[in-house]
């Protein structure tokens, strides 16, 4: 006998689960406030993602698989400054936007340490391609410099957290860029191809 089916919309519950671990963090969320946001009784809450740490796991994955697929439509662009540019703008513009929390999910709890390195492979591997195609020198030390740009992303969502303005995450990202090597000229990519 099959069970009655759900009388919500999943994702639209999800995302609140999202926006509520989002906003509060992990600890401070209750079952209570979570079946409130996403509009379910706390059986329906149970039966559709367990427990209240299955719904944070599969909140968390949500959120950074959006992260995800914003760096890896920057990481298109055709350098790796443009690439590194447009993801700190879309950071700035996404922590500081009227109709999310402050800062970000990640930072709300030590098990998302794999999503961090997650995030830094994705930077590594956009800067190690533009060492590649020749936009960063050769020599570029690849691994510090995604190490300092996870590091910049992750005080952009702090400053956010703390009542940063969208200027002022623009201008850590400007700072952040000043520090990014220059990108190399035509006549040396020339050479560094031969």
């Amino acid at each position: 006998m099959a069970g009655r089916p759900r009388s919500f919309d999943r994702d639209a519950a999800l995302a609140a689960a999202v926006e509520q671990f989002w906003r509060e963090g992990y600890e401070a969320t209750s079952i209570a406030t979570l079946t409130a946001a996403m509009g379910v009784s706390p059986p329906s809450l149970y039966a559709a993602f367990g427990d209240k740490n299955r719904l944070f796991e599969e909140a968390s994955a949500a959120y950074f698989r959006l992260t995800c697929e914003g760096l890896d439509r920057a990481a298109e662009l055709p350098t790796a400054r443009e690439a590194i540019v447009r993801v700190l703008e879309d950071t700035a513009r996404a922590h500081t936007d009227a109709a999310t929390p402050p800062g970000c999910l990640m930072l709300t709890e030590p098990r998302l340490t794999a999503q961090r390195q997650e995030l830094y492979q994705r930077l590594l591997d956009r800067l190690e391609r533009g060492v590649k195609d020749g936009d960063l020198a050769p020599g570029t030390r690849t691994d510090r410099l995604a190490s300092f740009l996870v590091v910049v992303l992750r005080g952009m969502s702090g400053c956010a957290r703390d009542g940063g303005t969208l200027e002022d995450l623009q201008q850590i990202a400007e700072t952040a860029m000043a520090a990014f090597p220059a990108p190399l000229e035509k006549a040396d990519r020339r050479s560094i191809s031969r």
